[in-house]
């Protein structure tokens, strides 16, 4: 007769999935010796609906929560105790009952750039294909390069390099963190500057969810909660809560802790790369959630009523 896990730990099937999962599980386990023991974390595996939708746009099937319900449901029923995401597709609302009190070091936040044909996007030739998921990617892109066609491009890590392996397109992005966490940082032909493509709001960082009544399991995490990006993320999702943001919705956002204190960088654009609006907010980083809500306001009155809904 085997003894219960002291911890279930829900997770997505994909290998980036799985390696964000054996990280916490590493973590825990140098945390609290009583979870280092073999069986003592058990890893749930959740198929989720946004990784069996893969031919339609995130958009189009009802946007980045499609990766979170159905873990979100585990934890609830108590089939889980905590859920390992990728920041950046933890909905802006998290479900009653859930909360959100732990966040890992994060990665690099930037994206990368992949081509067999050319060193950057500047290096594309004209009228190339970039595939890409990201309407946040699409916008960019376009703004920069107008004659470039951009067709969605879904899947995991490796089936996106597969596709453009198979000449389907001409280039397409990934999150670096990504990479570097599957050990395949070498699949980058090159770093994108956040000047040239704004990352995703949480891009690189890790949560961790648990249920809110669930004393225990919240102060199994508190050791690995990691200050500085638990205050970045949270400001640049202050800024993504007053835009409402959605996977529909064309947002960029990166905040930083350093020597000078706190800095966020946030847009907004059009799909079609025809307008981007920019802000951005600098001040103590005590302050950094006001000043995320703060930059969302201003550009939810730049952009002005009907600014994404006339979008075809």
């Amino acid at each position: 007769m085997t003894s219960a896990p002291a911890l279930r730990i829900g997770t997505r099937g994909s290998p980036l999935a799985l390696a964000q999962t054996e990280e916490t599980r590493a973590r825990l386990a140098a945390a609290h010796p009583e979870l280092s023991p073999d069986g003592a974390i058990e890893i749930v595996v959740i198929s989720t609906t946004g990784d069996r939708e893969l031919n339609r746009p995130l958009a189009e099937i009802g946007g980045k929560g499609l990766f979170t319900k159905e873990i979100d449901e585990a934890m609830l029923a108590d089939d889980i105790d905590i859920a390992v995401n990728s920041m950046k597709d933890v909905p802006t609302w998290l479900p009653d009952g859930i909360i959100l009190p732990c966040m890992l070091p994060r990665e690099d936040p930037r994206d990368a750039f992949i081509s067999p044909n050319a060193a950057d996007i500047e290096g594309l030739k004209q009228g190339a294909i970039v595939g890409t998921s990201s309407l946040r990617r699409q916008a960019q892109i376009l703004h920069r390069r107008p004659d470039l066609k951009v067709v969605s491009l879904r899947g995991n890590v490796q089936t996106r390099l597969k596709k453009l392996e198979a000449g389907k397109v001409d280039a397409t992005f990934l999150a670096l963190a990504g990479l570097n966490r599957l050990g395949m940082a070498n699949a980058a032909t090159s770093v994108v500057p956040v000047d040239v493509c704004l990352p995703a709001v949480g891009q690189g960082a890790i949560g961790i969810t648990c249920r809110e009544n669930d004393a225990r399991t919240q102060e199994i995490l508190e050791p690995l909660n990691d200050s500085a990006t638990l205050t970045c993320v949270t400001a640049e999702r202050a800024m993504l809560e007053v835009l409402d943001g959605s996977c529909r919705t064309p947002i960029g956002g990166l905040a930083e802790l350093n020597a000078e204190g706190f800095t966020l960088r946030c847009l907004v654009a059009r799909t079609d790369g025809s307008e981007v609006l920019e802000t951005s907010r600098k001040g103590d980083a005590r302050d950094a959630v006001s000043l995320g809500k703060d930059a969302g306001e201003e550009l939810l009155r730049r952009a002005g009523p009907g600014y994404f809904e006339s979008e075809t």
